[in-house]
């Protein structure tokens, strides 16, 4: 097909939804194969999970990101028979790890495991250190800056997620968050919503389980990248797999930088997107970031070219 320089961006965790996954998974021989193989080597029904939730069960951590990742890749594999090939790759979060396995730095048993392990030790922090997350919309990164140490007084919190110039995630314990939260609203923030996680994600709450997570990683065999791979920690283009182990352990509790890392896609040349995963969560920032950029659904893009 006649696309220019393509980019797949992956989603991650808040994307997800019960029935996603379900009607590839009962068209397609590929996506079967790859429930099936993860379901077993996850040692949980991530196929009842993906398609019937129940919704509260889907937002624990521990289940949320294996399957996101497992749709991501079945998404992915789906694409590659049909000869879309992207020429970059960047994941938001968790999805940096769909990323990785597209790139070719982790194969997909490998990045099963990890993933599976990430979200354990996740949920297991937040509920050893109760945080909370909230997005502020319609201010700028400078005035959440200065909120988030304005609200130190109550504890941690600081910028997660750099979503969109006007959508920032905060992340912190959970006094600290709810005073920044009243902060954003009298500086006039159009919107500020709590965010249904069970815990900080990418701040210091995340740093107990960084190092067993880290030792995890070193047993994992990784690759050098085969196309460019945009990372979360520093918005720049990393392949050796060495520095990508070190970026994703400090990507725990570091903030996703992912304007920048679109502003970086962009800059190399990328003129359309596949998002691979569930949703359209990074079309809709995408929009926001630079809207000339075409950003695709990929299952759409499969059923439209079976």
């Amino acid at each position: 097909m006649g696309i220019g320089r393509l980019a797949f961006i992956f989603p991650g965790q808040g994307s997800q939804f019960a029935g996603m996954g379900e009607k590839i998974y009962e068209r397609f021989e590929t996506a079967r194969k790859i429930y099936d193989e993860a379901s077993d080597h996850l040692g949980m029904d991530i196929k009842g999970i993906s398609f019937e939730g129940p919704e509260d069960k889907l937002r624990q951590t521990k289940y949320a990101q294996p399957a996101i990742f497992v749709y991501s890749m079945a998404l992915s594999a789906l694409l590659l028979e049909r000869e879309i090939l992207p020429a970059i790759v960047a994941g938001h979060s968790l999805g940096e790890y769909s990323a990785l396995v597209q790139a070719g730095v982790l194969g997909l048993s490998d990045g099963l495991r990890v993933v599976g392990l990430r979200g354990e030790l996740m949920q297991r922090a937040g509920e050893k250190n109760p945080g909370k997350m909230a997005a502020i919309i319609g201010l700028s990164e400078r005035e959440v800056v200065r909120i988030c140490r304005g609200a130190d007084s109550e504890g941690r919190v600081v910028p997660a997620n750099f979503n969109s110039r006007d959508q920032i995630v905060i992340s912190g314990t959970p006094a600290a968050v709810k005073k920044a939260m009243e902060l954003a609203r009298e500086a006039g923030a159009k919107r500020v919503v709590e965010l249904r996680v069970n815990g900080a994600f990418h701040s210091s709450l995340m740093e107990e389980i960084s190092h067993e997570f880290e030792r995890a990683l070193w047993a994992v065999p990784m690759n050098r990248a085969n196309i460019p791979v945009v990372v979360n920690v520093s918005a720049d283009v990393v392949t050796e797999a060495g520095q990508i182990r070190e970026l994703l352990v400090r990507q725990l509790v570091s903030p996703v930088k992912w304007v920048q890392s679109m502003e970086k896609m962009v800059e190399l040349g990328v003129t359309e997107m596949v998002e691979t995963g569930p949703g359209n969560v990074l079309r809709g920032l995408m929009r926001k970031i630079n809207s000339s950029i075409k950003v695709m659904n990929a299952e759409d893009l499969i059923f439209s070219n079976c």
